[in-house]
């Protein structure tokens, strides 16, 4: 599967643009965080790249077919969609809203059979939601509507899941078991995209990221490319710091805001050589196609690898040297800790023209 938006522009009619030239792409499996600030734009742009709203120029492809031609039953059995939650003024109960998300399955004339009522009780289990499933959706918090509309677009068992703003609303516990959701699903192919305003998340779980700024522009590719201290001053107007936090598993990228942003030049700091080493451990040995694809498609920079079973415990241990410029083996380091089920930490080497950390 590949979604592609080329060239869109959009403005409401006499109006400056909104969106102008934007261009992404996003395939199966790969996860898009869509980063801007309030007014930027972004909600418009998921609505244009469904053709909820129409460019003014430009194009969306599912697949190279243009998404404006295609059938809506033929769309929407491969696409599900997430809007922001509002307050519901619907008497349906959450199980029948999710049981909703299975009409493109379902024939024109025909009613929800067991097969249908097994997806949408899996998708609330899943959510952790199934309490919920009695109540009238007007009679539930803004939260827990987030996570009924969140469970009704999955029961839909899209190719391309789009999420605006699926924190919104939701506690830590809640943002947790979305965002983990959201990571599931990836792994098992589905293309998630998804609008926040916490470019952490972004970091800690997209592969992509794109960053729109006001005036219609936009920033897109790897994340860890992307989503970087300086667009985030030249987006968002605000200075900020990208630390990591180390914990027993993982080493995980985070964005504290410092303070408002002085217009300044960009900041064009040196990227430079770097002599690293990558370990990962696993539980299992199922991520190994995905870690080996990874290594293969950065194999120019590889000085070696060694993999060691240890039967003991039914780990799978794997050490990698790197060398190759600071700005690649982040990326790789990025997109390895991505990967479900592994833990995977960067040493980088001390001494001249080397980065250490």
């Amino acid at each position: 599967m590949n979604l592609r938006v080329e060239k869109g522009t959009f403005a409401y009619k006499g109006g400056p643009k909104i969106l102008d030239d934007i261009n992404f792409e996003v395939r199966s499996g790969e996860i898009l965080a869509i980063l801007g600030p309030n007014g930027a734009g972004k909600t418009t742009l998921l609505r244009c790249m469904m053709d909820m709203l129409r460019w003014n120029n430009g194009r969306s492809l599912l697949d190279g077919e243009d998404i404006h031609s295609m059938p809506a039953r033929k769309l929407w059995s491969r696409m599900a969609y997430v809007p922001q939650a509002k307050s519901a003024a619907s008497s349906f109960t959450a199980f029948q809203t999710v049981l909703l998300g299975r009409s493109s399955r379902i024939g024109t004339f025909s009613q929800p059979g067991p097969e249908d009522m097994e997806a949408a009780e899996h998708v609330m289990n899943m959510l952790g939601i199934m309490d919920l499933a009695d109540k009238p959706c007007h009679a539930i918090s803004g939260g827990e509507l987030q996570m009924v509309l969140i469970a009704r677009a999955m029961a839909a068992e899209p190719e391309i899941l789009v999420l605006d703003e699926p924190e919104s609303n939701l506690d830590f516990k809640n943002q947790l078991i979305v965002l983990d959701t959201i990571s599931e699903l990836a792994s098992k192919g589905v293309a998630c995209i998804f609008n926040t305003h916490y470019p952490a998340h972004a970091l800690q779980r997209a592969g992509k990221s794109l960053i729109l700024a006001k005036g219609g522009h936009c920033s897109f590719g790897s994340t860890s490319s992307v989503v970087t201290e300086e667009n985030i001053r030249s987006a968002f107007g605000v200075n900020a710091i990208i630390g990591e936090i180390e914990t027993p598993e993982n080493i995980l990228r985070n964005v504290v805001p410092l303070s408002i942003a002085e217009p300044r030049e960009a900041d064009n700091t040196e990227d430079r050589q770097c002599i690293a080493s990558i370990t990962i451990i696993s539980g299992t040995n199922e991520p190994a196609d995905r870690i080996n694809n990874l290594l293969h498609e950065y194999n120019y920079m590889l000085i070696g690898r060694m993999g060691l079973p240890y039967r003991k415990h039914g780990l799978y241990i794997i050490n990698i040297s790197v060398d190759g410029m600071r700005s690649e083996i982040e990326e790789l380091s990025h997109r390895l800790g991505l990967i479900l089920g592994i833990s995977a930490k960067t040493t980088y080497a001390k001494g001249e023209g080397t980065w250490s950390k």
